[in-house]
């Protein structure tokens, strides 16, 4: 499986969703609170093209994009096939 990074801030009701989800599908993943660690929220910009909202999710080297994004490949069916990849 790959492994799975998501930068979030605990105030974001995204962020909760997207974490839920995958929990929900047992997927274990590493996460980055940019407020609890300011200075790695310019590392995630960069990673993600530009995009400064949270959630931000990488699946391995792919950048999947926010809670939307995630949520869209999970009822595409598209997910588990890039988790697996």
């Amino acid at each position: 499986m790959q492994p799975v990074e998501i930068y979030t801030s605990p105030l974001c009701g995204f962020c909760h969703a997207a974490k839920r989800l995958l929990n929900q599908k047992g997927v274990s993943f590493s996460e980055v609170d940019v407020l609890a660690n300011p200075d790695r929220k310019s590392e995630m910009i960069e990673r993600a093209d530009g995009r400064r909202t949270v959630p931000q999710i990488f699946v391995g080297e792919t950048h999947v994009g926010g809670y939307d994004d995630l949520n869209a490949l999970e009822r595409a069916g598209k997910l588990d096939a890039l988790l697996a990849a």
